[in-house]
């Protein structure tokens, strides 16, 4: 009876570190795709006006490039680029949606992450 308690106890705690661990690397990889979208956000060159900023295309193919060094499968079509300009700066809102799958001994089950960078503009102004 006892082994059969340790057995019990030793599999719920294998089952416990494996979705830690992949649930866990599946946020880091969000928390440092999310940071990396702060620096595109930030073109400090274009911000303080001394070069032109990305095209919104070019942004967006970056956040891709970007989000596969992470191991995140993300298309252009799932990043959304937002821009306002006032006088010489230009301020820039960079947002994602994407879904990523957690695999487990019988069961699966999706994730949604929403990394955004950037100060989210106005839609009216």
């Amino acid at each position: 009876m006892r082994r059969l308690t340790i057995l019990f106890g030793s599999s719920v705690l294998l089952l416990a570190v494996i979705v830690g661990y992949q649930i866990g690397s599946r946020e880091m990889a969000n928390i440092e795709l999310q940071d990396d979208m702060q620096d595109l956000s930030r073109e400090l060159g274009a911000w303080i006006g001394l070069g032109q900023p990305s095209t919104d295309q070019d942004l967006r193919v970056a956040v891709v490039r970007k989000a596969k060094l992470h191991e995140i499968d993300l298309k252009p079509t799932q990043v959304m680029v937002q821009r306002a300009r006032s006088g010489d700066s230009t301020a820039i809102y960079l947002a994602a949606d994407y879904t990523v799958t957690i695999q487990l001994p019988g069961y699966s089950f999706p994730l949604r992450f929403t990394p955004s960078a950037g100060r989210k503009l106005d839609p009216e102004r």
